[in-house]
């Protein structure tokens, strides 16, 4: 590898988020160290990039000590499971990586001199309150109920994250990311794109929780991935809302999922899971103006993209 390009590391870089993070930075001419345990990763997401002089793969658990050698010069933190299915199934290993995981994360940035970037979550504000809702809300977070496995690991994440740039001056950026969608989800990891599209592709009924009223703000990948780069490059340690605020229902997504991909099939309704959040829509007045960011890629052109990628994962092996 050559030695004269920005190191960054990608925790959970094998990822949905993570990969398209690595094929960002790569992109940007910086040397990447991905890092991941495969636990909810799929080594296929970077395939290509392990071709690449500048791009290496480490098979490593982040809840363990990690050091590397060389300068580094941004970590992004992005390894968790991040699906209900995904941390509903692993709970413990949700909140080490939440704990132990983001302590090893900034114990090599500040070894490092290296700035960390924490991805957080859209969850720490659980049921909200406030809506739309502004970084400067606490959120409503049940810490007991089945999802506080992950929203309370990420809200400690975040904790110790301002703590060590507090006490320690480690240069410090937290995300707090919304629902996103793109090439690359798995489609059985429970969430609401990849559920919708791979019941529409197979013919089967889509599954609306509740009576679909409930509302999400849906964020193209590569919107996210340039919203990342452009908060590392920052210096706003405090947490920037990362998404897109178009609010729609959960129903008039599955209807739009129908539309768009010109399969007929029926609407089925099923009991609402515990604490699933009634509204969810992001401020971004902050990334607005601090990082003169906002999202470019309209829903429907989104979704064409993000659908086109499982016709070829349908045709290519089945669900």
């Amino acid at each position: 590898m050559t030695n004269n390009k920005l190191t960054s590391v990608v925790t959970g870089g094998a990822g949905f988020l993570g990969s398209h993070l690595c094929d960002f930075l790569v992109a940007q001419g910086h040397r990447v160290v991905c890092v991941d345990n495969l636990l909810t990763g799929n080594i296929e997401n970077i395939a290509r990039l392990r071709q690449c002089a500048d791009f290496e793969f480490l098979e490593h658990d982040i809840t363990h000590h990690l050091d590397l050698p060389g300068p580094v010069r941004f970590i992004f933190h992005f390894a968790s499971p991040a699906s209900p299915i995904d941390y509903l199934r692993l709970p413990i290993q949700t909140l080490k990586v939440g704990a132990l995981g983001t302590h090893n994360a900034l114990g090599l940035a500040r070894a490092k001199g290296a700035t960390l970037l924490l991805a957080s979550t859209s969850e720490v504000y659980g049921d909200p309150l406030v809506h739309p809702q502004p970084e400067s809300y606490w959120g409503n977070v049940n810490p007991i109920g089945p999802r506080g496995v992950y929203d309370e690991a990420k809200r400690f994440a975040e904790a110790i994250t301002m703590a060590y740039h507090r006490s320690h001056g480690v240069s410090t950026r937290i995300v707090r990311i919304f629902n996103t969608y793109g090439p690359r989800m798995r489609h059985n990891d429970g969430r609401v794109v990849p559920a919708f599209i791979k019941q529409a592709l197979s013919g089967r009924p889509l599954t609306v929780f509740g009576d679909g009223s409930q509302t999400r703000s849906f964020c193209y990948v590569d919107d996210l991935i340039r919203g990342i780069y452009a908060l590392a490059l920052s210096d706003m340690s405090d947490p920037v809302n990362i998404g897109n605020p178009r609010e729609m229902s959960v129903l008039e997504f599955a209807t739009k999922i129908i539309q768009l991909t010109g399969c007929a099939t029926p609407i089925r309704y099923e009991p609402l899971p515990v604490d699933d959040p009634r509204v969810r829509q992001p401020d971004i007045t902050r990334a607005r103006e601090l990082l003169h960011w906002s999202p470019q890629v309209d829903l429907e052109e989104g979704l064409g993209r993000t659908i086109d990628y499982f016709r070829q994962v349908f045709d290519g092996n089945g669900f």
